[in-house]
């Protein structure tokens, strides 16, 4: 964790509530001091004890002046701010980290997904298969190009779309697959592009959470048609906003080119209807400052991760994620897990991540069912899509039913929680000190749930 700073005041006032404690504590009975102090420790802080963490965690994004800014003034003296040489640069270096020949950069993660899935002909007609548990963009950019999602449920142990259950959901109707690699940990992209292969179906990978994530040694991203990423500020890769599209198919990396510039000719691209999604010059001056340090703070999430897993799977109800055999590497953007709140005396999930939150330690209860948001009815009676679908297609009813899953369902509703990346690089003893937070709760879970 980073040092926390006090001003005289808080320090005089902190100093003389610990003065007062420890009066307080003197005043007691010889025995007595030292239940008084347990009992201080051991009470839940949720219930006027002391909180195990202090609440001072790594900062995100991260910004150091003296290393990061000589670029992004370069960038901003030279009047050149509109997409040009940095841009390009950026999506070199980007194209050379993940392993592929191209790398095109837009302005978001969702549009660098709306985009691939455009180039690649998914449109009107078509269904997309795709997970319930992710971000709304996931879903919405396949309804933005005209598509359906179709639902595959959730693998509560990896918090993946199970391969397993994709291919009862195809129909002649599905064009496309689009695995998300929730929480930057990799979907059974294995698996996953033998079915395509099968039933002859594009694959744009969602790795907006995935960067340098890795199966067999060979980056997420770079396995199916298209790889796309996301450089929001919370992301592993802040640069504000922003996204990147990767791909060895440099005809579609053509096309994906002429569509973010308006829908201009470019290489093997005529002339097409386009938009405008370009990255600026002092985005791209900032990625390159926090590409710089992206592999070593994966190094450093992936360590912390795996050994506060291993903390965790002593705690009774506490189920870390588990990550497929050939994974290799994961991003760790959110650590997830499942509680059962029956080991916990009953203690509701929504209690417990309270009495979490109140030892210090940030946490939240993740996702919602995607598969069941309103703006897909919305879509779905929208005048165009009433145009190009069927009565029977788009009866909502209908599509909850084709669309249910139950273990996705649990998941949302009861069982899953999270933590965030930045918590990741702060120290092995911040990783025990999350542990014995939840810890405490176990022990204290009866009295909690009160």
């Amino acid at each position: 964790m980073k040092d926390k700073k006090y001003s005289r005041r808080e320090f005089i006032k902190q100093n003389s509530m610990a003065g007062f404690g420890a009066a307080a504590a003197m005043a007691l009975p010889g025995a007595n001091v030292l239940n008084y102090m347990t009992r201080q420790h051991d009470t839940p802080a949720l219930l006027g004890g002391k909180p195990v963490v202090s609440p001072d965690w790594p900062d995100w994004p991260r910004w150091y002046p003296e290393k990061d800014e000589e670029r992004l003034l370069e960038v901003m003296r030279s009047g050149v701010w509109s997409r040009s040489d940095v841009v390009a640069e950026f999506e070199q270096k980007w194209a050379d980290t993940i392993g592929t020949k191209r790398s095109l950069a837009l302005v978001n993660g969702t549009n660098a997904l709306q985009t691939s899935l455009a180039q690649l002909d998914v449109g009107w007609g078509d269904e997309v298969i795709v997970s319930p548990y992710t971000f709304i963009a996931s879903v919405s950019c396949i309804l933005a190009n005209g598509a359906i999602p179709v639902f595959v449920d959730t693998d509560p142990e990896t918090f993946q779309m199970d391969p397993e259950k994709i291919e009862e959901k195809i129909t002649p109707r599905t064009k496309a697959i689009e695995p998300v690699h929730i929480a930057g940990l990799p979907c059974d992209m294995e698996r996953i592009m033998e079915i395509s292969e099968k039933h002859d179906l594009v694959v744009v990978e969602d790795a907006c959470q995935a960067w340098l994530a890795e199966i067999n040694g060979q980056k997420v991203g770079t396995f199916g048609h298209a790889g796309c990423f996301s450089f929001q500020n919370s992301k592993n890769l802040p640069i504000g906003e922003g996204g990147a599209i990767v791909s060895d198919d440099e005809e579609f990396m053509d096309r994906c080119y002429s569509y973010h510039n308006y829908g201009n000719s470019y290489g093997s691209a005529e002339g097409r209807v386009g938009t405008k999604l370009r990255m600026a010059e002092y985005q791209a001056a900032i990625g390159l400052a926090q590409l710089k340090r992206l592999e070593e703070e994966t190094t450093l999430r992936n360590e912390n991760a795996g050994y506060l897993k291993s903390r965790l799977e002593e705690i009774p109800g506490i189920s870390p994620y588990n990550l497929y055999p050939n994974v290799t590497r994961a991003a760790f953007h959110l650590f997830p897990f499942r509680y059962d709140q029956e080991e916990f005396k009953g203690l509701s999930r929504g209690k417990f991540l309270q009495a979490l939150r109140a030892e210090g330690v940030p946490c939240s209860s993740g996702y919602g069912e995607l598969n069941k948001q309103p703006f897909i009815e919305n879509a779905l009676q929208s005048p165009n899509f009433k145009k190009f679908y069927s009565e029977d297609q788009l009866d909502y009813e209908a599509f909850l039913e084709r669309n249910a899953c139950p273990r996705n369902e649990r998941l949302c509703n009861e069982e899953a929680a999270w933590f965030t990346q930045n918590l990741f690089l702060g120290s092995k003893n911040d990783m025990d000190l999350i542990a014995s937070a939840i810890e405490k709760i176990h022990k204290n879970a009866e009295n909690l749930k009160g």
